[in-house]
């Protein structure tokens, strides 16, 4: 058979033999060019991930009713929730609080400004919507120090908001392309209990000193900074410490409780919509922005390893396996609280789901709907003050009963 084939072969036309060469070249060469064009994709979705986001629009101003104190927006996931939200914008003012929704259509949404905008006000059709709400601590109009929290990467400044003997304490830690303001909202609910409020920031986030790199490493450098914090609060006389973190927070929050000196002052984790294995992540934000799987799969491969960091522009490989703690499950020694939205829409509630399965001794979910991404205070504060206050009181650090006002 092989030699009736090579006799075929050398009894072929040299023009059929050139054929062949010239398409198996044109093959090689497409070929080439699509895994060149995946290599360069994927590239730029690894620099993306461990880069500092910056703030992004994420609406659009539609219109400006200074007399009934209204702003319209255009139509987003978020923009038509129910509750009070902030908003990002540029011109006369940098940042509005928002209140109800108060009519809206398939296009728009017309909601109730909490802030007052005078007839002069000139804004920016872009904007971005948030769930920060407060994002200056004197607009909680409670006592408060600047401090700065000594890490090996500089001085990091905080929020200290006193309270109670000053025993027990929490530390709130801001997500991705956040700073320490996001975790404001929760600080007027843990002052009533009589907790006290150490509110940080870490590495990279435009207000913490930046690394060689100034890049992400997703919590696996991040812990330091905050377990630097840990230490303040000991110092300062804190016996018990909640450490409560928001969406990437939660990741740094987790390593702290994991790999922390300080681990038998820790009394347990509050975490609200928190990236629990960056992997589950990655792959869901891939799907959404239309990223075929094998460009994320070969990004999330160039970040786990150093010969890609000059490709990735990493400081060092993103130890993912590490970072995935529903594989970590059986190392966790503290209590968990998990608040996340099914429909999050931005960090899956699928790893949360796992965790309370791989420790239902530890851990516990509270799952909420429609609320969105590190939005659950916004949508329905009733219930989340509710929902942290009884986790409070079962680990016997606030009693069980809920603010009036928080």
């Amino acid at each position: 058979m092989v030699d009736s084939r090579r006799a075929a072969m050398r009894g072929a036309s040299p023009a059929l033999l050139a054929g062949v060469r010239a398409a198996l070249t044109v093959v090689s060469l497409a070929l080439a060019g699509v895994l060149s064009a995946m290599a360069v994709a994927s590239a730029h979705m690894a620099r993306r991930i461990v880069t500092p986001a910056l703030r992004r629009p994420d609406t659009r101003i539609l219109s400006l009713d200074t007399a009934a104190q209204t702003i319209t927006l255009a139509r987003t996931p978020d923009t038509g929730l129910p509750g009070r939200y902030g908003l990002f914008t540029s011109g006369t003012t940098d940042y509005l609080k928002l209140g109800s929704v108060l009519s809206e259509d398939e296009e728009s949404v017309t909601r109730k400004l909490l802030t007052h905008v005078g007839p002069d006000a000139g804004l920016a059709p872009d904007a971005a919507f948030s769930g920060w709400y407060y994002d200056r601590p004197e607009q909680l109009h409670l006592p408060y120090t600047p401090e700065l929290i000594g890490s090996t990467v500089g001085p990091c400044p905080a929020w200290l908001f006193p309270a109670g003997e000053g025993e027990v304490w929490v530390i709130q830690v801001h997500g991705r392309g956040a700073t320490r303001a996001e975790c404001l909202r929760a600080v007027p609910l843990f002052h009533s209990l009589g907790i006290t409020s150490l509110v940080v920031s870490y590495r990279n986030d435009g207000e913490a000193p930046r690394s060689r790199t100034g890049t992400y490493s997703l919590g696996a450098t991040e812990w330091r900074d905050v377990d630097a914090a840990v230490g303040f609060a000991r110092r300062r006389g804190a016996r018990r410490i909640i450490l409560m973190g928001w969406s990437m927070g939660g990741a740094i929050a987790l390593q702290v409780s994991l790999n922390s000196a300080h681990r038998s002052a820790v009394a347990g984790l509050i975490l609200e919509s928190p990236v629990v294995d960056w992997r589950v992540v990655l792959r869901f934000q891939a799907r959404v922005m239309n990223v075929p799987p094998t460009v994320s799969g070969m990004a999330i491969e160039a970040l786990k390893h150093e010969w890609a960091t000059p490709i990735t522009r990493a400081g060092h490989a993103i130890p993912f396996d590490r970072l995935d703690v529903v594989a970590r499950a059986g190392e966790l020694r503290h209590p968990i609280l998990i608040l996340h939205s099914d429909d999050d829409g931005f960090v899956p509630s699928d790893a949360s789901h796992d965790l309370v399965v791989a420790r239902p001794d530890l851990v516990q979910l509270d799952v909420f709907s429609v609320a969105r991404h590190t939005k659950l205070w916004n949508y329905d504060q009733e219930r989340w003050t509710a929902r942290i206050t009884s986790w409070l009181a079962q680990q016997g650090l606030a009693e069980a009963s809920i603010p009036a006002d928080a």
